[in-house]
């Protein structure tokens, strides 16, 4: 996702074997006699085997999409924000950026480009609108009128990235990946939306409210991994004090929970990979992803299936757990 990791880059087997000696017309009967019984056997097999699901794994979406930073789940598809631009830089401010919607196997655009997305990453939708992270800016589209000009909250200068949004009660938490600052928006009062300063972690970047807890995942703004950069948890919203959830350091980014709500899922760029976290255990293990990803980035998940956005690839891997 910074501009620092861009350098970073589906049956079965049948076998039989016969060996028929046939000696006189009973013996020839009684073969065409179980052979007819077989071939009735194995038709209802068939049959039966073809009215069982078939799951489709690790396929890929690349229709409509440049620079692909982050999905979303909506209106029984998937939201994907793109960047857009000729080159990776998740900081332009070249107004090429748009969201495309995914369903039923096609990609169209969703918001075109209207100058007023760059680099768009993390999004939300709350009350038929719809919140995405840009840059140092966060930007709100009507959904009744995707044609209007949306609404800005700037943020104060060096709050340069953006990157992820969450609610929490009548709470927006904004991430902030370069100086680690995460920000709340009071929604209540729509008329005079503002970002205040929540809390800090370092290189603060996804952001999943569970169960009222909050998890965060941490990637070094530099690139330079450190003991801090892991995945956090904030139990008390109003007093909100990080604690480490796990010690494995990475260059951490989306987040996502299992529909049960066992298990963690997060993407990391190094190695580029999707772990799985069991909130019991706390037990790590890495999920079993056939394409080769350079840059997994903010991840969303629908049942039990995951949209993952290989942002430098520009395209989002489906994976069925």
């Amino acid at each position: 996702m910074l501009s620092s990791l861009v350098s970073g880059l589906y049956c079965s087997n049948y076998k039989q074997n016969k060996n028929f000696m046939t000696k006189g017309i009973l013996n020839l009967t009684l073969l065409l006699l179980v052979g007819s019984m077989f071939a009735v056997s194995c038709k209802g097999k068939t049959k039966k085997k073809t009215q069982e699901k078939t799951v489709v794994t690790d396929t890929i979406i690349t229709e409509n999409l440049k620079f692909c930073e982050s999905t979303y789940p909506y209106n029984g598809g998937l939201l994907i924000a793109s960047f857009g631009t000729e080159t990776l830089n998740p900081l332009n401010t070249d107004g090429k950026g748009y969201i495309a919607y995914n369903k039923d196997g096609k990609t169209a655009v969703f918001i075109p480009v209207d100058g007023n997305l760059s680099a768009p990453k993390g999004m939300l939708e709350k009350d038929g609108y719809l919140y995405i992270c840009d840059v140092n800016k966060l930007v709100i589209y009507n959904l009744k009128a995707l044609k209007a000009t949306p609404q800005v909250i700037p943020f104060n200068e060096g709050e340069l990235f953006l990157n992820d949004i969450a609610l929490s009660n009548n709470n927006l938490i904004v991430s902030v990946t370069n100086t680690g600052n995460l920000f709340k928006i009071d929604l209540a009062d729509t008329a005079n939306l503002k970002a205040d300063l929540w809390c800090n972690i370092v290189g603060a970047n996804g952001i999943l409210v569970k169960d009222n807890q909050i998890f965060v995942t941490s990637y070094p703004a530099d690139g330079v991994t450190t003991e801090n950069n892991v995945v956090y948890v904030i139990d008390d919203f109003n007093i909100p004090k990080p604690q480490k959830l796990i010690d494995r350091v990475g260059q951490y980014d989306g987040i996502v929970a299992s529909k049960d709500g066992k298990t963690l899922y997060v993407t990391n760029w190094s190695p580029a990979e999707v772990i799985s976290i069991d909130l019991a255990t706390k037990a790590i293990k890495n999920v079993d992803i056939k394409e080769k990803m350079i840059g997994p980035a903010d991840l969303s998940i629908i049942g039990d299936v995951l949209f993952i956005p290989d942002l430098p690839n520009s395209r989002v891997i489906v994976k069925t757990l």
